[in-house]
This record gives C-alpha cells, structure tokens and sequence, in this order.
C-alpha cells in the first residue's frame, strides 16, 4: 500500500503494479538528466505542457528507482499503460503532484 505522506504514488506498467516514489536521490536524477537544471525550472515546464515521451520515461524511470525498482529507462519504455500517451502523462503528473504537494 502507498504512503500518500511520503509521496508514493501506485501505477501499472506492463501489467505490473508498481510504487513510484521521487525520493531526494530519485529527484538528483531528474536534475542530472537535464543536465543539472534544477528542480523548479523542470516542473515549470511540466507545468506548461511541454512534456516529451523521454520526459515520461525519465521521471518514471526515477520514480520507480526511487521506490526500491531495479529498472533501466529502457525497460521503462518498453512498458505499457493503460490508456497509452494519454496513460503515461497521468503517471507523471500524478506522482508529480504527490512530490510537489505533498
């Protein structure tokens, strides 16, 4: 079961329900895949809707990696969601939300 107070969120990926999570360490990934920018800077973004599939795939893949997954970003974007694109960015925006409101 998820813990809403540490930001966990529960999604499927490829028929597999999994705990996301983007610990301090999770978000350091993030922050280094963009080549350092910083946290506030990315989310604006997000914000904007300007999210690209590598977007998903990143944020997930740390989220994942995050809750104690041993997961590659190329695994994470060989699963599937239910609801396809559409599917994807409700992950993100969800566990997102959990981080950022929490």
């Amino acid at each position: 079961m998820v813990n809403r107070h540490r930001g966990e969120i529960e999604a499927e990926l490829g028929g597999t329900t999994y705990t996301l999570v983007l610990t301090l360490g999770a978000l350091a990934e993030i922050e280094h895949a963009y080549g350092g920018e910083d946290m506030i800077a990315i989310a604006e973004r997000f914000e904007n809707g300007r999210i690209k599939a590598t977007d998903a795939i990143i944020v997930m893949g740390a989220g994942l990696r995050g809750a104690g997954a041993s997961i590659s970003d190329e695994e994470v974007s060989k699963l599937s969601v239910p609801g396809g694109a559409a599917g994807y960015l409700r992950i993100v925006a969800e566990l997102l939300k959990a981080t950022f409101d929490a």
